[in-house]
């Protein structure tokens, strides 16, 4: 009964979903975690987000770090959020009538391998949960799945659909969307890899989190800091701001429950850690157009394709060589380099974690709005507004022609004032060069191609817009101009 009324509530997403061309489809999610405390923090956002993805599953999973007996926080341990989200939840839809209800969270809440880590041998209901998701054949849609822990829950579910259902394992994989935060166990490499790798399904493995997991004091902007700083967290967040922010767990001072000794720049009540959140960021729909291609970048980071269809963290060290096998603690550069090497050469350091860090501000203000919306009516809180390009968003031109765009169509749902900022992402496009943009702080601009340009390049410029609210909201339209 549960299949068939889920199938149903599946098919009535499709009905009333329509695609819009640079704003990202609303996407099909599902997260598994191991229960780490910066889980539990990044469960308190994924939750105030749930209204922009159909979530269709939660699985509590093990990794390296965590299983059952060793620094395990329960089978349990979702259920007092999925409570303090039912307790909100009428005045969450105040804001978006799209958010779950929490009876159907808690139907997708499954237990999945925790016996230690890199267990996949049995069959849970967690891995049972997802295979049947993958099999569904009445949504075609991608599907992201996310692994805030290991692998090993994800690679049960796969083994069981190639032990069952071989015939079906070109269908499921061409629905395959992966976003890990590390390789947390060794079934990615050891299963996934090995068995479904033939199928070239898009895999993000980051080590970009790091710059918002528990060493974010010595890696975020000193301009940045002031958003995860306990002030802010307090005023924004912790306190009164309703039974779900109310759980997110702050720095408590001194060494963290994990093993990691604070920066000197630490206090309690700060920014702990949300390292798994850009896994779930990167499928917020915020115009940037970041699922197209994953080294256009976004809110969650931006990646470089290094094997097949695998693609990990932009290392701006000339001759690196990326490792064979897993990207992980042991290999990825970002986390060696804090280890070792830190605090040398911190300009490679900033380059490193820049594509996450940059976007921190508006980030953290959204953060803050979404914990507005679990107290305040909707017209008390702020919401983002609604950027609309008259101009197509991929644009052919050749070297030395004049662009015209425009920003008229936008407008802000709280009739706020907008701010109007345009500028290319020169680490996302392939032109190697500046290009200038007069009077970028207008709502229409124009500007001419470098007549330098070479064919096949290509451009990308952002249209940001942010309002005057309380706090400010910023949302983006990309423009693609190829040369030709």
């Amino acid at each position: 009964m549960k299949k068939i009324l889920y199938s149903g509530f599946i098919i009535l997403l499709l009905a009333c979903h329509i695609p819009v061309k640079g704003q990202s489809q609303k996407q099909r999610v599902i997260i598994t975690s191991d229960g780490e405390i910066d889980d539990e923090c990044s469960m308190v956002r994924f939750l105030l987000y749930a209204n922009e993805w159909d979530v269709e599953g939660i699985v509590t999973t093990s990794s390296q770090y965590h299983w059952h007996g060793h620094k395990w926080a329960g089978d349990d341990w979702i259920d007092p959020y999925l409570e303090a989200y039912a307790d909100v939840y009428p005045n969450l839809i105040k804001h978006s009538k799209d958010y779950p209800t929490p009876n159907y969270l808690k139907s997708i809440n499954f237990l999945g391998n925790v016996e230690s880590e890199g267990e996949m041998d049995s069959i849970t209901p967690g891995s049972t949960h997802i295979a049947n998701v993958l099999l569904d054949e009445s949504d075609d849609r991608p599907i992201w799945i996310q692994a805030w822990g290991g692998t090993n829950t994800i690679a049960r579910a796969l083994k069981t659909i190639e032990e069952e259902h071989y015939d079906k394992m070109a269908y499921v994989a061409n629905k395959l969307r992966f976003f890990f935060i590390w390789e947390q166990d060794g079934t990615y490499q050891s299963y996934i890899h090995p068995h479904w790798g033939k199928y070239n399904i898009p895999t993000i493995i980051s080590d970009q989190f790091w710059a918002v997991a528990y060493q974010w004091d010595k890696i975020m902007p000193q301009d940045k800091q002031k958003f995860f700083k306990s002030d802010w967290m307090k005023s924004n967040i912790l306190e009164d701001h309703g039974p779900l922010c109310s759980l997110y767990e702050a720095y408590k001072g001194g060494n963290d429950k994990e093993g990691f000794i604070a920066g000197d720049a630490k206090s309690k009540g700060d920014f702990r850690s949300e390292g798994d959140s850009p896994a779930f960021i990167h499928t917020i729909p915020t115009g940037l157009r970041s699922l197209e291609s994953p080294d256009f970048g976004g809110w969650g980071g931006r990646y470089i394709n290094v094997r097949e269809n695998t693609w990990l963290d932009p290392v701006p060290q000339a001759g690196y060589h990326y490792p064979e096998g897993r990207w992980y603690t042991k290999t990825a550069w970002g986390r060696n380099y804090m280890r070792e090497d830190y605090p040398k050469n911190m300009d490679l350091m900033k380059a490193y974690f820049k594509p996450i860090t940059r976007w921190v501000d508006a980030l953290q203000n959204d953060f803050a709005a979404r914990a507005d919306w679990c107290i305040k009516p909707y017209d008390e809180a702020n919401h983002p507004p609604i950027v609309k390009l008259t101009s197509p968003l991929d644009i052919t031109a050749k070297p030395g022609s004049k662009i015209n765009l425009s920003a008229k169509g936008t407008m802000d749902p709280d009739g706020d004032q907008l701010n109007y900022s345009w500028w290319q992402y020169q680490e996302a496009d392939t032109f190697e060069g500046n290009i200038v943009i007069p009077n970028a702080h207008k709502q229409n601009i124009s500007f001419t191609v470098p007549p330098i340009a070479m064919k096949g390049k290509n451009i990308h410029i952002i249209c940001e817009v942010t309002d005057n609210g309380t706090p400010k909201l910023t949302r983006y339209q990309r423009v693609i101009i190829t040369i030709n």
